[in-house]
Formats: C-alpha cells, structure tokens, sequence
C-alpha cells in the first residue's frame, strides 16, 4: 500500500474588513511508495491543481465575491460569504494501482452550494492515468455494456423508492456518460454523473457500482 499525505490550502479573503470568501483545499500527496516515478507525477500533477484552484479562488473569484459584496450593501441584501471546499477520498490503494475522487464544493449564494465531483485512477508503475477501456480490452461495446447495468440499477431503484431520476433518465445516462467519471472499489468500477446530469439536487451524486 501507498502511504498518503493530506495537504491543506485554507484562507479567509476580506474586504473592508469583511470576510467574503474562504476556501479549504485538500489534496494527497505519495510520501512513501516503491514507485519512485508515479510518486513524483502523482504529487507533481496534485500539487499544481491545488495551486491552480486557489489562484483561481485567489484571483477571478475574490473579484466576483467583492462586486456581490458591494452590490448586497447597495441594495440592503444579507452578506453571502462565498466559500470552496475540496476534499478526497481514496478509494483503492494497492501495489501499483491508486484511485482517488475528489468532491469541490462551491457555494456562491443561493439556496444551496454545487459539487462537482472529478477522479484519478493511476498506475504508478507505468506512472499513467488508466482508462476505462483497460478494463475492457477485450470488448469493443464496453460503453453500452456499462449503460445496460446502469440504466437496471436505476430502474430497481426507482421501483425500491431509493432515488428519483429526471423522467428521461434513458436518454440522460447516455447524453451525459463520461469515460473519464471514474473510480475504483475492491472488485468493481463506480461509474459517476455529476449533479443535476441525470438526477435532481436531492439525489446528489448519483453512483452506480460495475463488476468487472
């Protein structure tokens, strides 16, 4: 097993002494791994998004924060801090395979905040992102495959009263499938749709588990 480090940006960003924008950002780093190689991209590929994000929060959002600032005391409106919080979790920590989603929650006023849901699923041995199609090798209709368990899962579900689904979930799971929305759990693929994709807000992040 890989040992991991968390890693935390925090800050609260005034203005006229006010706080309008706090953000925590967590990410991992490998500290301790034979695969010398993928530890140094891992770490290097994590830290640079980190960094990324919060000169992005540090920068464009302070600005969009400090103009809805000014705007709620011009108009008598409650003061909305803005506020970004990303956090992982490690999902399959094995030899050379490491799987990691990651959820970035942004609230910008509203009734509620967003998250966005995003995943890593490395070889440190070849020091590569793996695919899904890996998985597939051998079959060339894997994606309809994935979208025929998915679309049965969904079905048991709505009929068990466990989640709700937009009434054109059929059409929606295929418009909205994503290759990439990934992650891996001991003997099987969670495939993921991001909020609002397939389902409304109170069914969050919908998850489906493929055995492969």
């Amino acid at each position: 097993m890989n040992q991991i480090e968390n890693v935390t940006l925090i800050k609260e960003l005034k203005f006229n002494d006010t706080v309008i924008l706090k953000y925590r950002i967590e990410y991992p780093q490998i500290i301790n791994t034979k695969h010398s190689y993928g530890k140094l991209e891992f770490n290097r590929y994590n830290k640079v998004k980190a960094i990324q994000l919060q000169n992005d929060i540090e920068t464009e959002l302070y600005q969009e924060a400090i103009k809805k600032y000014k705007y709620s005391i011009e108009n008598g409106y409650p003061l909305m801090i803005y506020e970004i919080v990303q956090k992982y979790n490690v999902t399959y920590n094995k030899d050379n395979i490491l799987s990691i989603y990651t959820d970035k929650y942004i609230f910008l006023g509203g009734a509620h905040g967003n998250t966005i849901r995003s995943s890593q699923n490395w070889n440190l041995r070849s020091v590569n992102m793996v695919p899904l199609q890996f998985f597939y090798y051998d079959k060339q209709d894997y994606v309809q495959e994935i979208l025929n368990q998915i679309l049965i899962q969904i079905i048991h579900q709505i009929k068990s009263g466990d989640n709700q689904y937009f009434e054109d979930y059929s059409k929606l799971i295929v418009d909205k499938f994503k290759a990439n929305n990934y992650y891996l759990i001991p003997g099987f693929i969670v495939m993921f749709y991001q909020q609002y994709d397939i389902a409304p807000y109170s069914s969050g992040i919908p998850t489906f588990k493929i055995k492969y």
